[in-house]
């Protein structure tokens, strides 16, 4: 699969050990690296890519790191376990500092806002302001509003609607709509058949200042990113 991904044009993958889908069950620090490393191990010596690790523990960051991972992708932006970031500007690695309240058991009940984007951007702001207060500079962090966690599928869609507003954090966004229920909500397809339901949420996406995308369909992102931008910068030359 990481070799399909590369060839059919991924410029990073992201490798994760523990499910983060709403109601899933947290796993120990152990069992997320007796998963993790064999494959990491693997994919840093055959793959030509910078590797990303999806984890919310410190101690796994730190042996991803020293197995060769590049950049930390942390959904709960650094509130579940702040020596996380400390581990991350040790290495000098980037990081994913995504929004999201509560765990993958309570998040689908915090879904109250009283502004959405003004509250993400709040919350966004204190994980970014935790990254500095431990040394990340800003050019190590990457932000992700995250679409689906502790968000409904109404809210999904103003987020990417909006999207705009979250470049005034100054870092690049970075948006993860692959495949996911919102999408389903609105075609009535089931996971693999939300392609085009994907592409339309990035190209949109795209258009109001994403720059990094988290997918399952590569190819299609790929070259559906690249008409959209020749069309966006036509005459600008």
């Amino acid at each position: 699969q990481a070799v399909r991904l590369v060839q059919d044009g991924a410029d990073l993958l992201d490798l994760g050990a523990e499910s983060t889908r709403p109601g899933a069950m947290p796993v120990s620090g152990e069992e997320e690296l007796d998963r993790l490393i064999p494959v990491l191990e693997r994919l840093v010596a055959e793959i030509p890519v910078p590797i990303s690790v999806d984890t919310t523990k410190s101690e796994v960051a730190r042996e991803a790191l020293r197995y060769g991972a590049r950049i930390i992708n942390d959904v709960s932006g650094l509130k579940q376990d702040p020596e996380l970031g400390k581990v991350v500007s040790e290495h000098g690695a980037g990081i994913v500092l995504m929004h999201r309240r509560g765990t993958p058991e309570t998040m689908q009940l915090l879904t109250r806002y009283q502004d959405l984007i003004g509250d993400l951007m709040k919350e966004l702001s204190e994980s970014i302001q935790v990254a500095e207060s431990c040394g990340i500079s800003a050019d190590q962090m990457v932000v992700d509003p995250g679409i689906g966690f502790s968000k409904t599928p109404e809210q999904n869609l103003e987020m990417i609607e909006r999207l705009n507003e979250l470049t005034s954090l100054g870092r690049p966004i970075l948006i993860g709509p692959s495949r996911k229920s919102f999408i389903g909500v609105i075609t009535g397809q089931s996971p693999d058949k939300r392609l085009m339901g994907t592409v339309a949420a990035c190209l949109l996406a795209f258009e109001r200042g994403a720059r990094i995308f988290r997918v399952h369909d590569v190819w299609a992102l790929k070259e559906a990113l690249a008409v959209c931008e020749a069309i966006l910068n036509a005459g600008k030359q």
